[in-house]
């Protein structure tokens, strides 16, 4: 008894533990403590990185998304930079310079060169007008750029709002307000927007009229009716998606744990939704906005193509399209250029689109 009491806790036979240093081949050493080199390589330790810093990197990995980014700086600073660089403007007729080809010179510009002058050349060449096409082509993908981000913010404001109310109150509103969405979806947005540029082109003109010097009237005087006819229509009707996405999202995180401890805490629907539901959908919110901008570039390039676009001087690459079908069979270049920058600049905004909505999904995530 006295012997069963003194054994220690765990006691093993001795010939059982031979048996098994034995059967698996185990020496006396394989007993001692690990060292601490051992313990460090046996648990590797992996750096935390953040959402952003994931998404960017599963981003850089979707070579295609990467190109389309590449082309997209590339027309921005085609657009922006490319202005300051050329000497021309977009509305500048320069006489005896009509219908030059692409780095043609015209006959005074020719003597200027012999006079050891230095004279910038026409890369596009000019128009019947006498102006330089490049020049033109740079302001109209401005426009195009400008138009469809403002557009894309327009839509995400709205949709935002709408969708997480509708997602977050759920219920006979969220039924009612979805009916509604369903009804705008039905409603043809083209038609929408040329009956809108035709009521609004004499009320807008009379108020820049009589408000030529504030900075409202000469803002209607640079967009010009149709511009702003774009800009209501897509606050009428082209939230609606980004609205869809947003009450998905919201019916799906308003029942999570942090949802309900910041309702238990006696937190406001207000904010919930800003400091809570918000910053966990910024990833389709992202993705989503960066899709709508083709869409409003290519309707603003469609209207202008039509002729109820921007107004003249004023240029984008539906109207450059436009003006060159008069000369299609003989300068061909002139309808071939703005309609290539324009296929681009919508194809880019798309494949970035969708390598940017792969890449915040966390459901894709490896």
């Amino acid at each position: 008894m006295a012997d069963t009491l003194t054994k220690p806790v765990g006691f093993r036979p001795l010939n059982l533990a031979r048996g098994i240093e034995e059967k698996f081949n185990l020496a006396p050493g394989d007993f001692e403590p690990a060292s601490a080199a051992e313990k460090a390589a046996f648990v590797p330790q992996y750096k935390s990185i953040s959402y952003w810093k994931d998404a960017w990197r599963r981003l850089r990995k979707n070579y295609v998304a990467m190109i389309a980014a590449g082309a997209i700086v590339l027309l921005f600073f085609f657009a922006y930079l490319g202005p300051v660089i050329v000497p021309y403007t977009y509305d500048g007729q320069i006489r005896g310079n009509s219908n030059l080809a692409p780095l043609e010179y015209s006959g005074q510009e020719l003597a200027t060169i012999a006079a050891g002058g230095r004279v910038f050349p026409h890369v596009f060449g000019t128009d019947n007008h006498g102006r330089d096409i490049m020049v033109r082509i740079m302001q109209g993908t401005r426009v195009s750029m400008l138009i469809g981000i403002l557009a894309a913010i327009l839509t995400l404001v709205i949709g935002v709002v709408y969708g997480s109310i509708s997602g977050y109150i759920g219920g006979r509103t969220d039924t009612v307000m979805m009916r509604i969405v369903d009804l705008i979806y039905s409603v043809p947005d083209v038609l929408v927007v040329l009956l809108l540029a035709v009521t609004l082109k004499p009320m807008l003109t009379g108020f820049a009229d009589a408000n030529q010097t504030n900075i409202a009237g000469k803002l209607v005087i640079a967009l010009g009716p149709s511009i702003i006819a774009i800009f209501i229509a897509f606050a009428l009707l082209y939230w609606t998606t980004m609205a869809r996405i947003i009450r998905g999202q919201i019916l799906q995180l308003k029942q999570q744990e942090f949802v309900i401890a910041a309702r238990a805490l006696g937190a406001p629907n207000r904010r919930i939704i800003r400091k809570h539901l918000l910053p966990n959908c910024i990833g389709p919110l992202v993705a989503a906005t960066c899709l709508e901008i083709p869409i409003a570039i290519f309707l603003e390039s469609f209207l202008s193509f039509l002729g109820v676009g921007v107004n003249a001087p004023m240029t984008s690459l539906g109207s450059l399209a436009s003006d060159a079908l008069g000369g299609m069979y003989t300068y061909t270049y002139r309808l071939i250029i703005p309609a290539i920058i324009l296929s681009l600049l919508i194809l880019s905004f798309n494949l970035f689109g969708d390598g940017l909505r792969d890449a915040l999904d966390p459901r894709l995530k490896k």
